[in-house]
C-alpha cells in the first residue's frame, strides 16, 4: 500500500465554532441567511448524492461527459505530477483524472472532514500503490499551506462549487489560490453556466421533493448542534432565478410569524410569515466573464471545455 498521511489544518473545535460564528451572524442580519456548507452532515451530504441521480439535476452528468471525453487532453495541458483537489469529499470525479495523468506522484485532497477524507484517501492509496496521498483537513476558503509534492501542480476546483461564492469571495478565493500556484501550475475550474431559467430552476427545486428536503437539513443541523428549536415543517423550500446576478437562490420560507430559539447562542430569532432565510447562491457563469474573474487574480484562462449541450465548463487556467 503507498503512503496515506493525514494532516489536520484546522483546530479541532473549528466547526463548532465556525457554525456558531456564521449562525449568530446570518440570522441577526436582514436578510437572514445561512452559509450552504451546514448542508453537508452525514444525512444532507446522501441527500446530495441522491439529488446528482435527479432527473432534472444536470450538472454532475454534465461535468463527468466532460471528464469522460478530455482527461487525457487535460492531463496532456497539465503534465501535472501533483494533483490538489479542493473540496474534494469522495474523490468520485477524481478517478478519472487519476487515470489520465499517468505521471503523477502525489494526490493531495483537501476538504473540512476528516471521515470523508480518511474514507477516500485509503481507498485511493490501496488501488493506486505508486501514488502519495497526503489529505489536508482544511477549510479551502482560507489560505492554505500545501505539502512539500513535485511540480508541476495541477489545483481542481469541481462541481461548480464556485458558484457558492459571492463576487468578492470568489475573488479572495481565486487569488488564494492564485498564491499557490508556481509558473508552470494550472487550476482545473468547474462552473455551472447560463441558460434556460426553467432548467435551473428544476435542478434546485425537483418533483420528488429530495433538494427541498436537502435545503431543510440545514435546520436540523443547527437543531442538533446549537440546541434550536426549528421546525422544519414550518418552513417551505423556494428556489428563485435573480437574472440581474445570473444566479439561483435557494431560500427557506416561513409559514408563519413564529420565534425560534437558539439556546447555545442565547438567541431568539423572530420570523414574519412568508419572511426568507436565504441558504444558497448558486452562480451561473459566461466564459468571458469565467477569463475576467481569473485575469483579475492573475490567472489566464488557456483551455475551454463544455458538454455536448453547454451545460456546464470545466476550464484550465495558468499563472500570468
Amino acid at each position: 500500500m503507498s503512503p496515506f498521511r493525514i494532516t489536520r489544518t484546522l483546530p479541532e473545535d473549528a466547526t463548532d465554532a465556525a457554525l456558531r460564528a456564521d449562525v449568530l451572524h446570518g440570522l441577526t442580519t436582514t436578510p437572514k441567511t445561512l452559509p450552504p456548507k451546514w448542508f453537508y452532515d452525514a444525512h444532507g451530504s446522501a441527500l446530495f448524492e441522491l439529488i446528482t441521480d435527479l432527473p432534472e439535476y444536470y450538472p454532475t452528468r454534465a461535468e463527468r461527459e466532460i471528464l469522460d471525453a478530455r482527461a487525457t487532453e487535460i492531463a496532456a495541458a497539465s503534465g501535472a505530477r501533483t494533483l490538489v483537489e479542493l473540496g474534494s469529499g469522495s474523490s468520485e470525479k477524481t478517478r478519472l483524472l487519476l487515470d489520465a495523468l499517468t505521471g503523477l506522484r502525489a494526490y493531495v485532497p483537501v476538504d473540512v472532514s476528516e471521515s470523508a477524507l480518511t474514507g477516500a484517501g485509503q481507498a485511493l492509496a490501496a488501488e493506486r500503490p505508486r501514488l502519495e496521498v497526503h489529505a489536508l483537513i482544511a477549510d479551502f476558503t482560507r489560505p492554505l499551506e500545501l505539502p512539500d509534492t513535485p511540480g508541476p501542480r495541477l489545483v481542481a476546483f469541481l462541481g461548480g462549487t464556485i458558484g457558492n461564492l459571492l463576487p468578492a469571495e470568489r475573488a479572495r478565493f481565486l487569488a488564494s489560490v492564485r498564491a499557490l500556484l508556481a509558473p508552470g501550475d494550472a487550476l482545473l475550474l468547474g462552473t455551472d453556466l447560463v441558460k434556460d431559467e426553467q432548467v435551473l430552476v428544476r435542478a434546485y427545486d425537483d418533483a420528488a421533493g429530495v433538494t427541498a428536503a436537502f435545503n431543510k437539513n440545514v435546520l436540523a443541523v443547527v437543531d442538533r448542534e446549537l440546541g434550536a428549536d426549528f421546525d422544519l415543517d414550518a418552513f417551505d423550500h423556494v428556489a428563485l432565478w435573480d437574472a440581474e446576478q445570473e444566479w439561483i437562490e435557494m431560500r427557506l420560507r416561513s409559514r408563519t410569524a413564529q420565534t425560534v430559539k437558539v439556546p447555545a447562542l442565547g438567541l431568539a430569532v423572530d420570523f414574519a410569515a412568508g419572511e426568507e432565510l436565504r441558504t444558497e447562491v448558486s452562480a451561473k457563469f459566461r466564459q468571458d466573464g469565467v477569463r475576467a474573474e481569473l485575469a483579475e487574480a492573475g490567472l489566464e484562462l488557456a483551455h475551454w471545455w463544455t458538454d455536448t449541450e453547454g451545460r456546464f465548463a470545466l476550464s484550465l487556467s495558468t499563472v500570468r
